[in-house]
């Protein structure tokens, strides 16, 4: 039976609609664990966004790069075979191995010390941005291919910590924003305190590369020099991530408040709370659900939300099995 405030189906109906997840949160607070565990148990299609970014729209740029240091290793055999293509060159992105993104993206500093100039690093910085655009405007025709292709009933959108910095919840016309919305559930995982503290020590000791708004890092580059000389990249990464995850926080809850739901990741996990715990899909569902009706029953925006996404559930559910 339907429920008369926020016209969500009971909980058994809801568990078998076609699902469409965008996750929302901070790198590191387990949106990548909780999508891998759905597609190894569950068999959702997990759609990686820092995969499409690599495979789709870095790819040349991180390949190009490659090769450019390899012809400056002086060493004329290797280059040799690379001028006459006796070699080939190719990364191994990987959903579980992301690392040729993550290098390509880099760190601000010093080049003796591995680092890029200010110019190299915002070039960078933009690259990634408009691969992050594009692989969030990708999602609608995904998931209509992860059926079409693969029979995945469920697809789960694991997008990039840095989701809430490219999308602007204050434009109505935001092409990330009108692009996930009509399709899928926007669900913000959102840590307590505990959890921010395990993430702040963690980015503090294993500093990587990541994006940052320009707000956000201009002032950090401004009395920096413009070749990083002398500047050590991590430890210049190595203070901004507790800066960065306070200067997300309310774009997060922004987004989440108007545009989709939050869970809590204690509520999520539990016990296993940041310990690789798997959840399966009934678990994972059933917990949405209960967010969705809570919420949908204090606020009639919350109830369109709802309604909305349920829409979107079904009409894929009549795309999949058509009368």
């Amino acid at each position: 039976m339907n429920n008369p405030h926020s016209h969500l189906p009971d909980l058994e109906t809801f568990l078998k609609l076609p699902h469409a997840i965008s996750l929302l949160g901070m790198s590191g607070v387990g949106k990548t664990v909780l999508s891998s565990g759905l597609r190894k148990q569950s068999g959702w299609y997990h759609f990686s966004a820092d995969y499409r970014i690599g495979t789709a729209y870095l790819a040349e740029h991180i390949v190009d790069n490659i090769k450019y240091k390899i012809m400056n290793m002086q060493d004329p055999f290797v280059a040799n075979l690379l001028r006459n293509d006796s070699i080939y060159i190719s990364h191994n992105i990987t959903v579980d191995n992301l690392d040729p993104v993550s290098t390509f993206l880099g760190m601000f500093g010093d080049k003796k010390q591995g680092g890029l100039d200010k110019s190299t690093f915002l070039e960078r910085q933009n690259l990634y941005c408009q691969g992050e655009i594009a692989s969030m405007l990708d999602v609608p025709r995904f998931i209509d291919k992860a059926w079409r292709i693969y029979r995945c009933h469920n697809f789960i959108n694991d997008a990039s910590g840095s989701l809430c910095e490219v999308a602007n919840p204050d434009d109505e016309n935001d092409p990330v924003l009108s692009g996930l919305t009509p399709e899928t559930l926007i669900l913000y995982l959102r840590a307590d305190q505990i959890y921010e503290d395990k993430l702040k020590a963690r980015a503090k000791s294993h500093p990587k590369p990541l994006y940052y708004h320009p707000d956000f890092i201009t002032p950090k580059l401004a009395n920096m020099p413009d070749d990083g000389a002398h500047v050590e990249p991590v430890e210049f990464a190595r203070p901004l991530f507790p800066e960065l995850l306070d200067f997300r926080k309310p774009r997060y809850q922004k987004i989440a408040d108007i545009f989709g739901f939050t869970m809590d990741v204690n509520d999520l996990f539990g016990d296993g709370y940041g310990n690789n715990t798997v959840i399966d899909s009934p678990v994972f569902l059933e917990k949405i659900y209960h967010i969705m009706n809570k919420d949908a029953h204090g606020s009639e925006t919350a109830a369109k939300r709802a309604r909305q996404y349920i829409t979107a559930c079904e009409n894929r559910q009549n795309r999949h099995f058509p009368s």
